[in-house]
């Protein structure tokens, strides 16, 4: 824990679709593709990664001409590219801003975010292409940021760091197997009664637990489940025709 950051130092993109970073398994398709990926930062790329600023969420109405005139307050700009459509010629939204100097760039980089430029919200970090080793673009499954709508969120970046992970004790139905409920059985009881091998008990939390016979397996279920699974079983029982 000593070594944690907020902000990814290497690109994982398994830890990068974690909000704290410590999934072991990708939870969605595109968290498998970014490992898979063989990504390799692209050569045609010109200028000094550490000079250059990445700028997203550009309205697609934004120039090349609007963004010299907004980044120029900031210190004297190298070269600045809008990244557009092959076919279209359309903004993709996105642009990339190389300074002479590097007090420029810490400059823009914490002025310019969040200022509106065309009713847009500009979003400003350093380039992570060149500058973070293992680097997987959001096309690919990777990147960082990201919206909830999008169902794609990255985490470890300026836009959405990690959460600080919390080490929960261990609990008894972890101890059986039975995975990881943030609740114990070892709360205050409300009620409990037998009936046969089956076993009902009621935590603190408001789960009903199920316990069959001396078996150690236990199921936890809201109260909602409980009637649709009651409400089940009276009806098997009553549909069943009597010997």
């Amino acid at each position: 824990m000593n070594d944690w950051s907020p902000v990814a130092k290497v690109y994982d993109p398994l830890k990068a679709g974690s909000i704290d970073g410590t999934d072991v398994e990708p939870h969605d398709r595109a968290v498998w593709r970014a490992m898979v990926a063989r990504y390799k930062p692209n050569k045609a790329v010109v200028g000094d990664p550490l000079l250059t600023l990445f700028v997203a969420r550009l309205n697609p109405q934004t120039t090349e001409e609007k963004l010299n005139e907004v980044f120029s307050n900031y210190g004297d700009i190298r070269r600045l590219r809008l990244v557009r459509d092959i076919v279209t010629g359309f903004s993709k939204g996105y642009a990339f801003v190389e300074y002479k100097e590097e007090r420029s760039v810490v400059r823009a980089r914490r002025d310019a975010n969040k200022l509106v430029v065309d009713q847009s919200e500009l979003f400003v970090d350093f380039e992570q292409e060149r500058t973070l080793k293992g680097w997987v673009p959001r096309r690919l499954g990777g990147g960082q940021g990201g919206k909830k709508e999008s169902g794609q969120l990255r985490f470890g970046g300026k836009d959405r760091p990690f959460r600080k992970p919390i080490n929960l004790p261990v609990t008894m139905n972890q101890e059986r197997g039975g995975g990881g409920r943030e609740c114990e059985r070892g709360g205050e009881r409300e009620e409990r009664y037998r009936d046969g091998s089956l076993s009902r008990e009621r935590d603190s939390c408001g789960h009903i637990w199920f316990q069959h016979g001396a078996h150690s397996n236990c199921t936890c279920i809201c109260q909602t489940q409980f009637a649709k699974l009651a409400y089940f079983w009276l009806s098997c029982f009553i549909c069943t025709p009597l010997g």
